[in-house]
């Protein structure tokens, strides 16, 4: 390698990279990189570098290599190098990638070189995305929604509901769940380098539960039907009913399935002797079912991390769960099952055509 001359970087270099080097914030190993490269174009040698920072002469070297042939981009870990690119190619940039959802460098490194002439290396790519506010992810599934305005209609009556509702009335919010017979591995603090497994399932069966949830008391009627339809619907107000002899009048909140509305249903209705109150929730909004929070806490309990040997086993626990977790141990989970209804908007979303 031949010998390195001093004051190869130029003012502004200097100036970044020895505020790099006083910035106790900043990564040690980018702070110790911006002081060789100080060094050297201070005229140290690599052996000098090498004793001052305890490293041996090949690193001190493959730094400088590295820098000279591909810039502040290319040196492994670096964060904020001097910009290779102008204010409007950056602007310009940030528009082009705003506009879609590019899934790799490659795309962005083409269009760089095309627009600018700069050729980006991989890595000097993902730092460039960084220092622009660019970050790597997928985009969450957005469902249709109601309107604000029937949203809106729905919490105030329900609100005003709950804050009238006599002493001889209840209200229950019903909904059907699937739970498959498959191992759902969940995210949870580990030690480093532990290498945590979950044993996976074969099967892709399923369970199926109408079920239904009294926030008050947090009675959990279900049945376990082998399809989810009218007569499952009928059998579940059944149990309602009957679990509730005192109530003059038990308001059920449920969704607009067909099933729903279906002839089983109106039958059951049409008795002389019915107590049933029927509310359909707007359309597009499972939010507002607070079942909802009732089944994500099932599968915390049931399918995250947790192996079952058969599919027998697995409906088993889904059985104990709704028929005695609930009731022993709802007071450490009622915080996840609220009312606390919010309107949810597309607003705050790029939504990607």
């Amino acid at each position: 390698m031949p010998m390195i001359r001093p004051g190869f970087l130029s003012s502004a270099d200097r100036i970044e990279l020895e505020a790099c080097v006083r910035r106790q914030r900043e990564d040690y190993g980018i702070a110790r990189r911006a002081n060789a490269i100080l060094l050297f174009d201070d005229g140290k040698s690599c052996q000098e570098i090498s004793e001052f920072l305890y490293l041996d002469d090949d690193t001190i070297r493959g730094w400088y290599k590295t820098y000279q042939q591909d810039g502040w981009d290319a040196l492994d870990g670096w964060k904020g190098g001097q910009s290779r690119m102008t204010q409007a190619q950056e602007a310009a940039l940030c528009a082009w990638l705003e506009a879609r959802l590019c899934r790799s460098t490659v795309e962005i490194r083409a269009h760089v070189a095309t627009e600018c002439g700069l050729n980006y290396s991989q890595s000097g790519c993902i730092k460039l995305l960084a220092r622009l506010g660019f970050e790597y992810r997928k985009p969450k599934p957005l469902p249709r929604v109601a309107s604000m305005e029937k949203q809106a209609a729905f919490i105030a009556f329900y609100e005003k509901l709950m804050h009238e509702l006599p002493a001889d009335e209840a209200v229950y919010f019903a909904d059907a769940v699937h739970p498959e017979y498959q191992t759902k591995p969940a995210f949870g603090w580990v030690k480093v380098g532990s290498n945590p497994a979950v044993l996976s399932t074969a099967g892709r069966g399923r369970v199926s539960i109408h079920g239904a949830v009294n926030l008050e008391t947090f009675h959990a009627p279900f049945v376990e039907p082998t399809t989810v339809d009218g007569v499952s619907a009928a059998q579940l107000l059944t149990k309602i009913e009957e679990r509730n002899s005192d109530k003059r009048i038990i308001h059920v909140i449920w969704d607009n399935a067909a099933y729903h509305k279906g002839p089983d249903v109106r039958a059951f209705l049409a008795r002389t002797a019915c107590r049933i109150h029927l509310i359909q929730l707007p359309p597009y909004c499972p939010h507002l079912n607070l079942l909802k929070q009732l089944w994500a806490v099932l599968h915390q309990y049931v399918t995250h991390n947790r192996y079952c040997p058969n599919q027998k086993q697995f409906a088993n626990a889904i059985l104990v769960f709704m028929r005695e977790t609930i009731r022993q141990e709802w007071t450490k989970f009622r915080d996840k099952v609220s009312d606390n209804f919010r309107i949810v908007t597309h607003e705050n979303f790029r939504v990607l055509k």
